[in-house]
């Protein structure tokens, strides 16, 4: 039954690339399946989520996490069209278009979490920056098919490109308004080009035309990837931190002894504790999954694109008492996971081991020119010299190391700066 959801415009790829004449599956089909069978993909096993990737078996890695987002994802479609008055079998949301966005959603994510973006935003900051959203739109458009000569991406779909971009400003935008680089939220200068194919050129309204609203004008599959990687990380990393100990009845009541808390916070705080005292907060954290994927609505919308396409026709409303209890647990994670002391010596380590890892490439690779140590790859190296401008230079050597796993990270800085690691004999 055709799917009456979406148009050709919708469909239309970049650069345009028709479906071969005995192919069975749909092109947001084809997408899902490209992202999984792609090496970026694959790397985010050894990449951190909330604990250093390799630390223990069962905490969640980035790979984890994007296959849970993408699940959740696809809970959330077959709920809205089993549920919503709007949709129905010939008009929905596509659950394997929300499936790739979910599992592409975290692709350009470097090393070592989110400090590693931060590092890399820093490093880069004056030769156009580094962002994670950014660099998932520059992996699935230039670099999964990349070799010496020729980069290549996966020829999305205006519909995948449009879920996948969660943040829509360029960071001149960012700089016009605040005067300074941002930290986070932007997508680089020159993919503006992909940003002009989602909108098919037309002019951004007024009222969009400031970096914080543009920003906000999300498809409704990212609306639901979103969600869904809010559900995720915002349960999960709460089991990951019972798991190791970081959260317990007595850190927890501790805590909450510190806040100023609503009353329905109070009693999921004192669930919580029991929960962790009975020892079955894995199968309770596994049914607030359920909860927060029926806490969603859809609701109609109006305004740019929305004549276009109905990906802009609607927007996704969140259970308020909901989306209260997903903030909670973020917030107990943040304070009680990510600000303790041991993941901030973590997080240090992986920035410094970054850091020297990146100036060092950087002055063998693009300061030194032919004088430099040949300390990148080969295919690295070809790359790096096939670029006519500074400015895309330092951006072949950021994507090279935000590709590095945790491991490789660690093991290429300890053979360029530890004396007693690495061989002339050993393999790159």
């Amino acid at each position: 039954m055709q799917n009456e959801f979406y148009n050709d415009f919708d469909l239309e790829r970049s650069p345009a690339t028709p479906l071969a004449d005995n192919e069975y599956r749909s092109a947001f089909q084809i997408e899902r399946d490209r992202i999984i069978f792609s090496y970026p993909f694959r790397r985010l096993q050894s990449k951190t989520q909330v604990f250093q990737s390799g630390e223990y078996d069962f905490y969640r890695t980035r790979l984890t996490h994007s296959i849970e987002v993408a699940k959740i994802g696809r809970s959330i479609c077959d709920y809205l069209r089993a549920r919503s008055e709007y949709l129905g079998d010939d008009f929905h949301i596509d659950a394997d278009l929300t499936e790739a966005v979910g599992l592409a959603h975290d692709l350009g994510h470097p090393p070592f979490g989110h400090i590693g973006e931060r590092k890399l935003n820093t490093l880069t900051a004056e030769h156009g920056g580094f962002e994670g959203n950014a660099q998932t739109l520059r992996i699935l458009t230039e670099l999964v098919y990349e070799r010496p000569g020729r980069t290549k991406g996966i020829a999305p779909t205006r519909a995948l490109l449009d879920g996948v971009m969660k943040y829509k400003a360029l960071q001149t935008e960012w700089i016009a308004v605040d005067g300074r680089a941002p930290e986070h939220h932007f997508i680089y200068d020159k993919q503006s080009a992909w940003r002009e194919f989602i909108f098919a050129g037309e002019s951004i309204p007024d009222a969009l035309n400031n970096p914080r609203a543009l920003n906000s004008f999300k498809s409704i599959e990212c609306q639901i990837m979103d969600w869904a990687d809010d559900t995720a990380y915002s349960l999960h990393d709460i089991v990951d931190g019972i798991h190791a100990r970081y959260i317990t009845v007595g850190s927890v009541q501790e805590w909450a002894a510190g806040q100023q808390l609503e009353p329905a916070q109070g009693e999921q705080i004192e669930t919580l504790c029991q929960v962790i005292r009975d020892n079955r907060y894995e199968p309770y954290f596994g049914s607030r999954v359920g909860l927060f994927v029926h806490g969603c609505t859809l609701v109609p919308r109006s305004g740019f694109l929305a004549d276009k396409t109905n990906r802009h026709a609607f927007s996704l409303e969140i259970d308020p008492a909901v989306k209260a209890e997903s903030k909670l647990y973020k917030k107990i994670a943040l304070d009680l996971i990510f600000k303790s002391t041991p993941i901030q010596q973590i997080e240090f380590k992986g920035g410094h081991i970054l850091e020297g890892l990146f100036k060092a490439l950087c002055e063998h690779g693009i300061e030194r020119g032919n004088a430099g140590l040949h300390l990148l790859p080969e295919a690295v190296q070809e790359l790096l010299a096939a670029e006519s401008t500074e400015a895309g230079r330092y951006r072949r050597l950021c994507d090279y190391t935000a590709g590095l796993t945790d491991g490789q990270a660690v093991r290429t800085y300890k053979r360029l700066f530890d004396p007693d690691f690495g061989s002339i004999a050993e393999l790159v």
